[in-house]
C-alpha cells in the first residue's frame, strides 16, 4: 500500500468536517452522535474558515487518490488550548485505515512542519480511554493538565 502524505489543498478544506466527525472518540458500546454535533460552536472552532488564519496548517494521507486521513493545527481556544502561541492538534483517519501507522506518519509530518515554522510547542486534548493516547505518548507528548474525562497534552518542539 503506497501512502502519499501531502499538504491539504484549499479546495479540500471542506473534508475537515468529515475528519472532525471521525475524530470524535466514541467509547466501546456507545452509539455515535448525529453529525449535527459538528454544528456546536466548540467543534466549529476546529474547522470554521479554516485556512484564513496564518497558523492554519493541514496535511492529508492519500492512498490510491483517496484521502484517508488528515492532520491539522490552528491556534484556537479549544479543549487542548494552552496559550495564544501554541497550535492545537487535530488528527483523524477513516476507521478502516487506523492501526496501520498512517496517523503516526501524519503527526510526524506536522511536527516537522511546526518545527520549521519555529513554533515552541503544540498541544492536544485526548480522552483518557482513547487508544490514540499511547501514540501521543510515544511521540513525546506529555500530560500538561487533566480533567475527569481527558488529558491536555503538550509537546515541546
Amino acid at each position: 500500500m503506497s501512502i502519499l502524505i501531502r499538504v491539504m489543498r484549499e479546495d479540500e478544506y471542506p473534508l475537515l468536517e468529515t475528519f472532525l466527525y471521525e475524530a470524535i472518540f466514541i467509547p466501546e458500546g456507545t452509539e455515535p452522535p448525529s453529525r449535527m454535533i459538528l454544528k456546536q460552536p466548540e467543534l466549529q472552532l476546529y474547522i470554521k474558515n479554516f485556512g484564513m488564519e496564518k497558523d492554519d496548517k493541514a496535511f492529508v494521507a492519500e492512498i490510491n487518490k483517496k484521502i484517508v486521513g488528515a492532520v491539522w493545527v490552528r491556534i484556537m481556544n479549544d479543549y487542548g488550548h494552552i496559550d495564544d502561541n501554541t497550535p492545537s492538534f487535530a488528527i483523524s483517519l477513516l476507521k478502516e485505515y487506523r492501526g496501520l501507522g498512517i496517523g503516526k506518519t501524519l503527526m510526524q509530518t506536522m511536527l516537522n512542519e511546526l518545527k520549521k515554522c519555529y513554533y515552541k510547542q503544540v498541544s492536544l486534548a485526548v480522552q483518557k480511554e482513547n487508544f490514540a493516547l499511547q501514540l501521543y505518548k510515544n511521540l513525546g507528548f506529555e500530560i500538561f493538565d487533566e480533567n475527569e474525562e481527558e488529558y491536555i497534552m503538550i509537546l515541546h518542539l
